[in-house]
């Protein structure tokens, strides 16, 4: 019986929380977000390049999070907090952002991009994103934006 009570608990709980999975942004609009904030060209790297690292950091999920141990990366960009943002956790956090990283973890991605481009400009490139450097970098990128 008590099995039963929590089972029923459990399922009410998982419908009732919201999810942890955030807004998957489909491929054509995320070429056009990244085309309309001006992404093209941006410190020598395509759109499709662009495309490849939200695609292998966070498969294009808004609310993408991954743990790395002493620091945790968020949002579609998959923003550290060791460097950009403030989680309030990571131990000598920099906060270079100047933001919350509960910020980079909503549907609205404005504040991820203004991020991620301070970030690319500080680096030149794209190689401060492993997912980049370890499946796009060098690599024919154009599947990422075909079509659109």
């Amino acid at each position: 019986k008590s099995m039963l009570f929590l089972g029923f608990l459990l399922i009410f709980l998982g419908l009732a929380l919201p999810g942890t999975q955030g807004r998957i942004i489909p491929k054509c609009e995320m070429v056009r977000i990244l085309r309309q904030n001006g992404f093209e060209g941006f410190e020598g790297k395509t759109v499709a390049d662009w495309m490849c690292l939200v695609n292998y950091e966070s498969g294009y999920n808004t609310k993408a999070y991954n743990n790395n141990g002493p620091s945790r990366d968020y949002g579609i960009f998959q923003i550290n907090s060791k460097y950009w943002c403030n989680d309030g956790r990571t131990a000598g956090a920099k906060n270079a952002c100047h933001i919350s990283c509960s910020q980079l973890l909503n549907d609205n991605i404005e504040d991820d991009i203004r991020c991620a481009k301070k970030i690319a400009r500080e680096a030149r490139g794209l190689t401060p994103w492993y997912g980049w450097k370890n499946h796009c970098r060098g690599r024919n990128l154009s599947s990422y934006v075909r079509g659109c």
